[in-house]
């Protein structure tokens, strides 16, 4: 929802400058100009500052793929900063991604010999007693 009042108000601007411009003054490469550049820093806003912070603090949307061959094993914030940690069965390691604002890719911490998912196998040797 937050994200849709940002996009309104930034298109409400471009053409309020435009009607301003344009309308008003009868200055139309002026108004296209003016609102080119509202729509193109808005944009550039949106991209690379608000839309983690969006997505964390106002509950926002926001899209992630998990490289090819890797199983996603959680996710988590760092200040403003998304922290994603995937498993590579192929050669064992852990992969942590650490996603700036702007979905950069700041970081990566690599675990060698990380098997998460043998911990499902592993027996239980002395199993609770059943709750009668």
């Amino acid at each position: 929802m937050i994200t849709y009042l940002y996009w309104a108000t930034v298109i409400a601007l471009a053409f309020g400058l435009v009607f301003l411009f344009g309308g008003r003054f009868g200055r139309w490469k002026s108004a296209a100009v003016a609102a080119l550049a509202v729509l193109l820093v808005g944009w550039a806003s949106f991209y690379f500052y608000f839309e983690q912070v969006f997505v964390k603090r106002f509950g926002g949307v926001m899209s992630i793929r998990v490289p090819e061959g890797q199983r996603h094993i959680a996710a988590t914030w760092k200040a403003d900063n998304l922290w994603i940690e995937n498993y590579d069965p192929a050669t064992n390691e852990c992969v942590f991604y650490e996603y700036s604002k702007g979905n950069v890719l700041e970081g990566r911490v690599r675990i060698k010999n990380c098997n998460p998912l043998a911990l499902k196998t592993v027996p239980v040797e002395n199993p609770p007693a059943a709750i009668q």
